[in-house]
C-alpha cells in the first residue's frame, strides 16, 4: 500500500512539474522575439531566433507527454519563470542603447536555460522512476537542446559580448 501511495504522489508531482514547464515554455516563446529584437549582437540575435524555433518543438514534445499520460496539455503559473523573464525585461529597459545590454540579455537568458535544465533533469529522473520510456526519450531530446543553447550562449559571451560590455 505504501508504494502505491508513493507512486501516486510522484505521478502527481510529475504532472504538476510538467504543467509548470509547459507554462514556462509558453512564456519563453513570447519573450524570445523581444530579446532577439533588443540584442545588438547579430550572433546573440541569431541564437535567440534559433532557440525560439527549438522552443516551439519543445512545446510540441511536452504536448506529446501530456497525451501519453492521457491528460490535457495545460500550464500552471510558474512564478520562477515569471521572475526570470521580468529580470530580462528590466535589463532591456535599464540598459537599452548601452554596450552592456547584450551581456545582460545573455545573463538573463542563461538564468532561464539553467532553470529549464534543472526542471527537465528532474522530469527525466521522475519519468525513469515512473517507468515511462516514451516521456524519458522526449524529455531527453529537450534537455540536450537546452544544454546546447546554454553552451552557445556561453561561447557568445566569452568570445564577444562580455568584452564589448567592458570596453
Amino acid at each position: 500500500m505504501e508504494e502505491v501511495m508513493a507512486d501516486k504522489d510522484l505521478n502527481e508531482l510529475f504532472l504538476d512539474t510538467l504543467k509548470d514547464i509547459y507554462y514556462a515554455e509558453k512564456q519563453i516563446l513570447k519573450a524570445l522575439p523581444k530579446m532577439a529584437k533588443a540584442a545588438n549582437s547579430d550572433k546573440l540575435r541569431a541564437a535567440f531566433e534559433k532557440h525560439h524555433e527549438e522552443t516551439e518543438g519543445q512545446v510540441e514534445r511536452l504536448e506529446k507527454i501530456f497525451e501519453i499520460l492521457g491528460k490535457a496539455a495545460r500550464g500552471k503559473k510558474c512564478d520562477a519563470i515569471e521572475g526570470l523573464i521580468d529580470e530580462g525585461k528590466e535589463i532591456m529597459e535599464e540598459y537599452a542603447d548601452t554596450p552592456a545590454l547584450d551581456a545582460g540579455l545573455l545573463a538573463a537568458a542563461q538564468a532561464v536555460e539553467h532553470y529549464e535544465i534543472s526542471r527537465y533533469g528532474t522530469l527525466k529522473a521522475w519519468a525513469t522512476k515512473l517507468n515511462n520510456p516514451q516521456a524519458v526519450k522526449l524529455i531527453d531530446q529537450t534537455l540536450a537542446e537546452e544544454k546546447k543553447t546554454d553552451e552557445t550562449l556561453t561561447k557568445i559571451a566569452e568570445t564577444a559580448v562580455n568584452y564589448e560590455a567592458a570596453a
